[in-house]
């Protein structure tokens, strides 16, 4: 069994010394990266809100993202991964707005992304937007490896120096 608080304990401890607060959306994660935050003890500094947008229907309620008023957008997609990141920062008034988006398997999406595609967004006082192939059709092992991605890169963002 994997450490979830091992996982999420860096960019706890980094969160928490600088005073900053954080909101995360996930949806092929499943609930991992906002667990793994969450099983480090004092969370409660730092963690303000995090959800599983798993389907339209929760991305339009949980978040106001409608497609529509983005032509060409689409999961799974680096460009959707940024807006949701931004949107979450915004909801919920944090520091960091974090955000993953992909499929974890064992076969790939609607979109043509093969399983273990994933495009994971930090937006804050640094913004980074990446993708993630693992190239394999493992859904649980495809969870941990993007909750892996999502929280190392946060905890790189975070090791960078605070500019005023």
């Amino acid at each position: 069994m994997r450490d979830l608080g091992g996982l999420g304990e860096a960019a706890g401890r980094l969160l928490t010394a600088r005073g900053e607060t954080i909101a995360v959306a996930e949806s092929s994660a499943g609930g991992l990266i906002s667990a793994s935050l969450l099983a480090v003890p004092g969370a409660s500094a730092y963690f303000v809100a995090g959800g599983v947008i798993y389907t339209h229907k929760a991305r339009e309620i949980f978040t106001d993202i409608v497609f529509e008023q983005h032509p060409g957008m689409r999961s799974s997609s680096e460009p959707y991964a940024a807006l949701l990141a931004e949107t979450m920062r915004r909801k919920m008034d944090t520091t960091w707005g974090l955000a993953e988006t992909g499929a974890s398997g064992p076969r790939g999406n609607r979109y043509g992304d093969a399983a273990g595609h994933t495009c994971i967004a930090l937006c804050g006082p640094t913004t980074r937007v990446f993708t993630l192939e693992t190239g394999e059709g493992n859904r649980e092992a495809n969870m941990w490896r993007f909750t892996e991605a999502a929280l190392n890169a946060l905890a790189a963002a975070l090791e960078q120096p605070v500019t005023a």
